[in-house]
């Protein structure tokens, strides 16, 4: 690690928990951008597995029967 980083973790330390988390919310928030490839790809796929269930091409289960399954597991 670089000294700032260093710094930086030894700072998180002092902080309360509130301020760590609220740390912890803007590195995410600055990790997770847009992807306009990614959003793409899975529209194109969200599109291809809808229209295979409203023909009928993709087997379900119940939401009792899903439910039961998580359960038991």
């Amino acid at each position: 690690m670089s000294k700032s980083v260093d710094r930086i973790v030894a700072d998180i330390h002092h902080l309360t928990d509130i301020d760590k988390l609220h740390l912890v919310d803007v590195i995410l928030a600055d990790l997770d951008r847009p992807d306009p490839e990614i959003d793409l790809v899975w529209a194109v796929e969200s599109r291809r597995r809808w229209e295979a269930y409203k023909a009928g091409r993709t087997p379900t289960v119940s939401y009792e029967t899903a439910m039961a399954k998580h359960r038991s597991s």
